[in-house]
């Protein structure tokens, strides 16, 4: 329930920052059709492969990553299949584009420039300060291996051709 209002914070917060920056460095990019195309054609594009990253890591963590009965969102086993092979933080990787989509969508070059890097950056320490620990408390010495065995983020092409890959439903 907290990240979730860190990210609506992050996100709104970002928006309106991110509007009242561009009134003062940028004054007249929002009379620039072109560059409002071209943002939001790129912002489209990023914002359909986080739902896509989201949507097939989440599912994966759903196929592989429950036992028995437990709550819909909670897993209780480490996941190692499909991209969770490859690096421990898929569903990350894509959401950490997800500032910069909506930046990109709404055609702010403030947010683009400075707040979206800030906030991925912000993403990435919760990531090593908060989400890191939880899953060493949760899957103790089996995490700590798996941890040692696989990086964050993988960025070769068989990796992301597994991360775009689509995962059926269970």
């Amino acid at each position: 329930m907290i990240r979730m209002f860190v990210w609506v914070i992050m996100l709104f917060g970002g928006f309106a920052l991110g509007l009242y920056l561009d009134s003062i460095l940028f004054e007249y990019i929002h009379t620039n059709i072109l560059f409002h195309i071209i943002s939001f054609l790129i912002g489209g594009i990023l914002f359909s492969l986080v739902i896509r990253i989201s949507k097939n890591t989440g599912r994966t963590l759903a196929k592989y990553g429950r036992k028995g009965k437990i709550k819909r969102m909670e897993t209780n086993v480490l996941v190692r299949h499909g991209v969770y092979k490859y690096m421990r933080h898929p569903m990350h990787l894509g959401l950490l584009f997800f500032p910069l989509s909506i930046a990109f969508l709404i055609g702010s070059p403030s947010f683009i420039l400075i707040i979206a890097p800030a906030e991925m950056i912000m993403m990435l320490l919760l990531i090593k300060y908060f989400e890191e620990p939880e899953a060493i408390k949760k899957f103790g010495n089996e995490y700590l291996e798996y941890k040692n065995q696989v990086p964050w983020f993988c960025f070769n092409l068989l990796c992301l051709k597994e991360l775009l890959k689509d995962v059926p439903k269970n």
